[in-house]
């Protein structure tokens, strides 16, 4: 199921994060806290796969500037 917004359609800029197994989880929450705070990014999707490799998908709201003369 999908749902759209009537009105603006939000575009997203997205970003992948591959950390490798031997990133204990604290330094994962670290890694991610820190993007969000000074890089806007906010967290799109995460997965984890066999073997420990997790992949992290980012994304921030693109703002366009529009010129006022």
């Amino acid at each position: 199921m999908s749902r759209t917004r009537r009105g603006s359609a939000a575009q997203y800029e997205f970003r992948v994060v591959t950390i490798r197994p031997p990133a204990s989880r604290s330094d994962v929450r670290q890694l991610l806290t820190d993007e969000a705070e000074y890089g806007r990014w906010e967290l799109a999707r995460h997965r984890i796969y066999m073997g420990g490799l997790r992949k992290v998908w980012l994304r921030r709201k693109i703002i366009r500037v529009h010129s006022t003369l």
